[in-house]
């Protein structure tokens, strides 16, 4: 809990435009970010990575008990007024992201709720030149209308609620960019195949690399 700055997250508002979401800089105390990322395992290879597939140190795994646990996901709940009793959890870790990142989507309707935690400190030349900083966006087809971009950095917290209009998307970035996803999901079959899918990635990524 020392990680995480819980009493600011309960204090921060929801905001609605252009969807429903919640934006909180500096989740991630920021005495305590250091040592997080450097808790973080390397990832040359581009995709998401189920987080208990990963070796952590001790400081990444504190962060990531806090962010699954039952205190996060009841605030959460409440913020969105969602039953989220037992909705399963999928945590993953992006590390690289490339060229063709960044288009915009919504999330799979297997997920209820997304969660992005950014974990690159400081503000690097890219990010200033907003790439790869995600922008909530008001349509599906354009980049430039945006009600919020979130520079990747700092241990920022981004939670919304997933729907048919909850488009994001950012410009392109080429390069290290840890962002820890976690999402709420659904007890559907898609759900379920989703998180197999994700776990069956890795496992391919990871052979293909030994290779």
């Amino acid at each position: 809990m020392d990680i995480l700055d819980f009493d600011r997250l309960r204090a921060c508002a929801v905001a609605h435009d252009p969807f429903a979401h919640l934006l909180l800089p500096n989740f991630v105390k920021p005495v305590a970010l250091p040592g997080v990322v450097a808790d973080l395992p390397s990832l040359r290879a581009r995709g998401s990575f189920p987080i208990n597939g990963l070796q952590l140190g001790a400081k990444a795994r504190g962060l990531i008990s806090a962010l699954e646990g039952e205190d996060f996901r009841a605030i959460i709940a409440e913020k969105f007024q969602l039953d989220l009793t037992g909705a399963p959890l999928m945590t993953t870790l992006r590390g690289n992201s490339g060229a063709g990142d960044g288009q915009i989507h919504t999330d799979s309707s297997a997920k209820r709720v997304t969660i992005l935690l950014y974990l690159n400190p400081g503000m690097g030349e890219a990010w200033a030149r907003q790439e790869g900083c995600l922008r909530l966006l008001r349509s599906g087809s354009d980049l430039e209308d945006y009600a919020l971009e979130v520079p990747p950095t700092d241990g920022a917290l981004l939670v919304f609620p997933n729907g048919p209009t909850t488009f994001h998307g950012h410009r392109p970035f080429i390069g290290q960019r840890y962002v820890i996803q976690m999402n709420y999901m659904t007890t559907s079959a898609k759900a379920r195949a989703e998180m197999r899918r994700h776990h069956l990635s890795a496992l391919i990524k990871r052979l293909t690399r030994a290779a």
